[in-house]
């Protein structure tokens, strides 16, 4: 088999996995432990991330002529990739917080939506909520001042409604004193 042969589907599969990717971040993986590199990959397939190491060579084959090709300066050296086609910040968020454990971890750079970002970029990305909570803020923005009503109107109707809070007024309140009507000019 010729070597063309070998790298073919290699590279055919970091296609088929960057097609239609919404963020691509490359890692410097190097100084991991067995360990904790099971753990990185547990943590990105749980946020739907697809995470692999392959050589730079072919990674920049893959990348030729789509969205990622700018990434081809952050190829060097031990490289792992972090693809994600549905959440554009995954994979910079889980990589960022699993790094503060392991100092090891690197983050090179990234594009996300057709953007490159490098590393400190990357960081800044990383701290963007999910797309999940910054809906759930959303709504939960919208709901409180429907909630805070309802305890209202709860309240005045737990009192016995309007009547009785208009009796449970201070006796030393006077009601106002009805207008007197005008006079008219004699002629």
């Amino acid at each position: 088999m010729a070597k063309v042969e070998i790298k073919a589907p290699i590279v055919e599969e970091i296609s088929e996995c960057i097609k239609d990717a919404q963020s691509m971040v490359v890692v410097d993986y190097r100084g991991l432990t067995v360990e904790q590199d099971t753990q990185l990959c547990k943590s990105l397939r749980e946020a739907g991330v697809t995470y692999k190491v392959y050589k730079n060579t072919f990674i920049t084959r893959a990348i030729k002529g789509t969205d990622f090709e700018s990434l081809t300066q952050y190829l060097e050296g031990p490289t792992a990739i972090a693809v994600s086609k549905d959440d554009a910040t995954a994979p910079a968020r889980v990589i960022a917080n699993f790094a503060k454990t392991a100092e090891a971890l690197e983050i090179k750079g990234g594009v996300v939506e057709g953007v490159l970002y490098d590393a400190k970029g990357m960081g800044t990305i990383a701290s963007i909520p999910s797309r999940e909570e910054l809906l759930s803020r959303l709504l939960g923005s919208f709901k409180s001042p429907i909630t805070n009503f309802a305890r209202v109107i709860n309240q005045v109707a737990e009192k016995g409604g309007a009547a009785a809070c208009e009796s449970a007024a201070p006796a030393n309140e006077e009601a106002p004193a009805a207008e007197a009507p005008a006079e008219t000019p004699a002629e």
